[in-house]
């Protein structure tokens, strides 16, 4: 069963939502026609479709046998995730690494934060 993200990756570009990742899953599976057939056949069909789950199988194995595709489909994702998100009005909060102290995520803040 492939992991929730590549769902959720495979489910973008069955719709195209995400142009930048369809074109590099695309580009990826050029050189083999059955995973070039699977992502054909999951254009335009539903999130929990059988087609978009073989096609984030199909994923799932590509960057199994190429961890440095399965970097590059994630990285992807994730500008897209961002991008959307922020655009749409939404606040992005980011952290990283090792946090050592308090973390506010908030929007719109009036006046002063204590704690």
């Amino acid at each position: 069963m492939p992991e929730p993200v590549l769902v959720s990756v495979a489910a973008a570009v069955a719709g195209k939502a995400v142009v930048g990742l369809y074109h590099l899953i695309k580009a990826k599976f050029a050189d083999d026609p059955d995973a070039t057939a699977v992502l054909e056949a999951a254009e335009g069909a539903a999130q929990d479709s059988p087609e978009v789950r073989e096609l984030a199988e199909t994923l799932e194995a590509k960057q199994a046998a190429d961890p440095e595709f399965g970097e590059q489909v994630r990285a992807e994702w994730e500008r897209a995730a961002v991008g959307q998100h922020a655009e749409t009005g939404g606040v992005t909060n980011q952290i990283s690494g090792h946090v050592g102290g308090i973390v506010v995520q908030a929007r719109d803040i009036e006046g002063g934060i204590t704690f």
